[in-house]
């Protein structure tokens, strides 16, 4: 009788050893997937500060991209005037010396009607006088004329350069010519800095690439900028768990802006 008490007790106990054993490893599981929320409580409360920071600060960037755009409509202005009075300085070079080169044909053909320049030497002694000032004036408005002309290709080229930042800015674009870099990251509270700023085209609001061996592996939305330096949100999910944001990793505009360019 006594074995059987032994046997049973030794059944029992193991039960016990079996059940305590799985409460434990139940206890492990549920504690890892409370840590596990956690984590995932302070990353979205994190995010909520940041889109918290972007929507306080959004009427002052906008006031700053309005004034931004009408300071740039102002000075297409003054640029469009210089070239219409640079255009007006070409079309008189222009007649000039098309007025001296039909003196200088209508000259050239009287010497050729004066028969024997032995008795006519005085005459041609002025005419030649005659043609080369002529000459040097043609050459003078021709080199006054290229130099007008280049003039106001460079002018139309900084119109179309400044009204093509306008119409960007009014999309609430970056430059699709950016390329910049990461400067610093914050992954605890989810934001980058830029090596670039304002003076290289980066805009508030607007959504950068992060690209790396030629592939997207982050977006960005850009939250402040200044003339050097920016800074901007990783947006979530947008980052594969599998992959970090380094320093010095390339940023581009998205591709609503631009595709990719190579390094």
């Amino acid at each position: 009788m006594s074995k059987v008490f032994g046997i049973l007790t030794a059944i029992v106990l193991a039960l016990a050893a079996v059940v305590s054993s799985k409460n434990k490893e139940e206890f492990e599981s549920r504690k890892v997937a409370t840590q596990n929320e956690k984590d995932l409580l302070t990353k979205s409360e994190a995010r909520l500060k940041a889109a918290k920071e972007v929507l306080e600060a959004l009427p002052i960037e906008i006031a700053g991209v309005d004034a931004d755009i009408e300071k740039l409509t102002a000075t297409e202005a003054p640029k469009q005037k210089s070239n219409d009075a640079t255009k007006a300085q070409i079309d008189a070079a222009t007649a000039k010396i098309a007025a001296n080169k039909e003196k200088l044909d209508g000259i050239r053909d009287k010497t050729s009607k004066m028969g024997d320049l032995k008795e006519l030497s005085s005459k041609m002694r002025a005419t030649s006088s005659e043609l080369e000032e002529l000459a040097q004036s043609i050459t003078a408005s021709e080199a006054k004329l290229s130099d007008l002309t280049a003039r106001d290709t460079a002018l139309k080229a900084d119109i179309v350069g400044t009204k093509f930042k306008v119409d960007t800015f009014a999309t609430g674009q970056s430059l699709p010519s950016l390329k910049t870099r990461i400067r610093s990251i914050y992954p605890n509270w989810g934001f980058v800095t830029l090596a670039s700023g304002n003076n290289v085209g980066v805009m508030t609001n607007s959504t950068l690439d992060v690209v790396r061996d030629g592939e997207t592996i982050a977006k960005l939305l850009v939250t402040a900028v200044e003339a050097g330096s920016s800074s901007a949100s990783i947006l979530p999910d947008s980052l594969a768990p599998d992959v970090t944001l380094q320093v010095g990793d390339r940023v581009i505009p998205g591709q609503a802006a631009g595709k990719a360019a190579s390094n």
